[in-house]
């Protein structure tokens, strides 16, 4: 994708991955808007980022992302690229027998519904823009997508339907003009699920991959022309599932 020149909006933009490509695309002299749940937090990004622009956005509430995507497009008709990058993780133990309804439907809510609602209520737009001037869209799915662990259950679920959803949606957005990127995380150490510590994977024992260092490897990852984007160690849980075996199945399922 191109990286500079771009108007950017990016869901979950507070904190983590969000907030640092955020400032990534910033400084490489793109306008970026940033959308949030947190107030303080979307007003001191902005303070130390002139020429950010930032909305309160809950991307649980239908309401909400199209009250928002409305004043983004009138504000911002420039508008050329949306990340798709805002989610939640929690534990989930389905063995007891406990089902806990809130927690769930805020995870599917969230990492599934939010980023398919949200690309509707801009796609539109992005479709129309697409004739002046490269138009992106970026779904952030996880290494989970492709191999789950079996403590995040619902998470790894929502984030294998998000990459499912991405290739449909790729296939039925061919010719328009739209790009459709995924971009597959490592374990990075953010605030997902919590406190950003730096606590060690629990199956290899090894510590999270630094924010920074996957932001840097990101950028430089997102210069190509790939469709998907795995960083870092997420490249091995991608390839253990056969991509070009699983890419001719689809063609032939979608031709």
């Amino acid at each position: 994708m191109r990286m500079d020149g771009n108007t950017i909006l990016i869901t979950g933009g507070t904190s983590g991955i969000g907030r640092g490509l955020a400032e990534a695309f910033h400084q490489r002299g793109n306008r970026v808007i940033i959308t949030g749940r947190r107030e303080e937090r979307l007003r001191e990004i902005c303070q130390g980022h002139p020429g950010m622009a930032s909305f309160m956005l809950d991307v649980t509430q239908p309401d909400s992302i199209r009250a928002v995507a409305g004043k983004v497009i009138a504000q911002f008709p420039a508008l050329n690229c949306v990340i798709n990058n805002a989610g939640v993780q929690m534990f989930g133990n389905y063995a007891d027998g406990a089902l806990d309804e809130e927690r769930l439907q805020t995870e599917v809510n969230t990492n599934l519904l939010g980023p398919i609602r949200v690309t509707a209520a801009f796609l539109p737009h992005l479709m129309r823009v697409s004739g002046e001037s490269p138009a992106t869209l970026v779904n952030i799915s996880s290494r989970l997508a492709f191999v789950p662990m079996a403590r995040f259950p619902t998470y790894s679920a929502t984030k294998a339907a998000v990459h499912s959803w991405t290739m449909s949606l790729r296939h039925q957005l061919r010719g328009s003009g739209v790009k459709v990127v995924e971009l597959v995380p490592p374990y990075v150490a953010t605030e997902l699920g919590g406190p950003a510590k730096p606590v060690p994977h629990p199956s290899t024992g090894r510590p999270p991959m630094p924010l920074e260092v996957f932001i840097a490897e990101t950028m430089r990852e997102l210069e190509s022309d790939a469709d998907e984007v795995a960083i870092a160690n997420a490249k091995r849980l991608v390839a253990a599932t056969s991509p070009e075996t699983v890419q001719k199945a689809f063609s032939f399922m979608n031709p």
